[in-house]
C-alpha cells in the first residue's frame, strides 16, 4: 500500500505523450465499466489502495461523505480503509482505469451497502486476524488527513 497519492508522470514523445501511473510497484490494473444507472457497491478494502482513472463522462463517485462527479481523465485516490462507490449517472456506460496499489485480492472488499444482495459476503479467510471494520466516521477521518483526494489530470 502506499503511504501518499501517486504521482503520475507525463512524458512527451514526438508523436503526442503518455502518462504512467506506476513504475515497479505491486500494483494490478484494471478497467471497471459500470452499466447506464449501474451501481457498485459502497466498500472498502483492508490491503489495497486504489487509483481511478475516469475515462467517460457520467461517473458519480461516493468517497465517505464526499459526493464528486469527476470528468474524463481525472483521478480519484482512494486510501485502504476509505469507504467508495462508483455509479454511472446518465444513459451510457461508465470506464473507470483502476490501478491497485498493495496485494490484490478480490474478496478483500467490506460491502457496507449493495443493490444486488452482497452485503457481509466477505470470504473469512480474507479477515481472520481482522476483530473489527472502520467505521464511516473513522475512515473519513483517515482520508482526510492525508492528501487531497480527486486531482486535477496533471498530477495524481
Amino acid at each position: 500500500m502506499l503511504d501518499h497519492t501517486p504521482q503520475a508522470i507525463k512524458v512527451e514523445k514526438p508523436w503526442g505523450e503518455f502518462e504512467q501511473y506506476t513504475h515497479n510497484q505491486k500494483s494490478t490494473v484494471k478497467i471497471i465499466t459500470a452499466s447506464p444507472g449501474g451501481i457498485l457497491s459502497s466498500q472498502y478494502h483492508f490491503k489495497r489502495d486504489e487509483l481511478w482513472v475516469v475515462l467517460d463522462e457520467g461517473a458519480r463517485v461516493e468517497l465517505g461523505h464526499e459526493i464528486l462527479y469527476p470528468h474524463p481523465q481525472q483521478k480519484v485516490f482512494i486510501p485502504h480503509e476509505t469507504i467508495h462507490r462508483l455509479s454511472a449517472v446518465g444513459d451510457k456506460p461508465v470506464r473507470v482505469l483502476e490501478i491497485s496499489f498493495g496485494e490484490f485480492d478480490e474478496e478483500d472488499i467490506v460491502r457496507l451497502e449493495d443493490a444486488y444482495g452482497r452485503v457481509g459476503q466477505v470470504a473469512p479467510s480474507t479477515f481472520l486476524a481482522q476483530t473489527e471494520s472502520p467505521d464511516e466516521e473513522s475512515a473519513v477521518r483517515r482520508r482526510s488527513e492525508r492528501e487531497p483526494m480527486m486531482n486535477n489530470s496533471d498530477s495524481v
